[in-house]
């Protein structure tokens, strides 16, 4: 039986803006088991933001509930939510969000850098092991200025991996990426989904990343326009192939 890494039920989110009152989600159900690689489209003022923060524990739904790993997110306190979301989650954003001072190495190890049941040198090795997962152990003394685009992001996914959360929660991370390096980008996430059975949910407005998932929810005026089974699933690493060498 397949386990359910999050579930939403009835999910509203209403914003005050000024004397109105905006309605950013409207009743939005869904469930993501675990192993699912999902993506999660819609336009400018959809509600893909806002549910993007109610995925990663950042905000509170106004009403309805979010359950990640069968906890009601909405019974936590900011504390627990914060919690919750280092150990649950990882998360790897469209702008990197790296230190641009500090070596990938380090930049990987932060997110165990205050957690005091972890010495130095298992930090370390979690650290290098998350790199090597992202093929990039040969760049881990490398600051990001060394680092192309893509070699950032692979360093960002391996942040993410290093606590081990049972979802990754992407967010536009191909938006500031050429064809040729999104896709690689997307090889890589279509490695960690089928090899290493990791769930991603992954947000984007662009369709022709989506392809890449097993199922697509698209979002429309806070609402669930649909939510299918991709039954076409394209292979990252082959479109990646099909490239012409000179593709920007």
């Amino acid at each position: 039986m397949s386990k359910k890494i999050l579930s939403i039920t009835d999910l509203k989110r209403e914003f005050a803006m000024g004397s109105e009152i905006v309605h950013a989600l409207r009743g939005v159900t869904f469930e993501v088991e675990e192993g699912e690689f999902l993506t999660i489209m819609g336009a400018s003022g959809s509600g893909k933001t806002t549910l993007l923060n109610i995925l990663g524990c950042l905000d509170k739904p106004t009403s309805g509930t979010y359950l990640l790993d069968n906890i009601d997110i909405s019974k936590l306190t900011k504390d627990e939510l914060a919690e919750l979301r280092n150990h649950k989650i990882g998360f790897v954003f469209q702008s990197y969000n790296l230190l641009p001072r500090t070596s990938a190495l380090e930049n990987v190890e932060l997110p165990l850098l205050y957690n005091n049941t972890i010495s130095n040198k298992d930090r370390r090795e979690r650290a290098i092991h998350a790199l090597e997962a992202v093929n990039l152990a040969d760049r881990q003394h490398h600051t990001p200025v060394q680092l192309s685009g893509g070699q950032q992001q692979r360093v960002a996914i391996a942040r993410a991996l290093i606590n081990e959360p049972i979802m990754i929660l992407a967010d536009e991370a191909t938006g500031n990426l050429d064809t040729r390096t999104s896709y690689e980008i997307m090889t890589l996430m279509q490695e960690l989904n089928t090899k290493q059975k990791k769930t991603i949910v992954f947000v984007t407005h662009e369709p022709d990343i989506a392809v890449f998932s097993s199922r697509t929810i698209q979002l429309q005026d806070g609402k669930i326009q649909f939510d299918k089974l991709n039954q076409n699933i394209h292979s990252a690493k082959q479109s990646l192939a099909d490239l012409p060498i000179n593709e920007e």
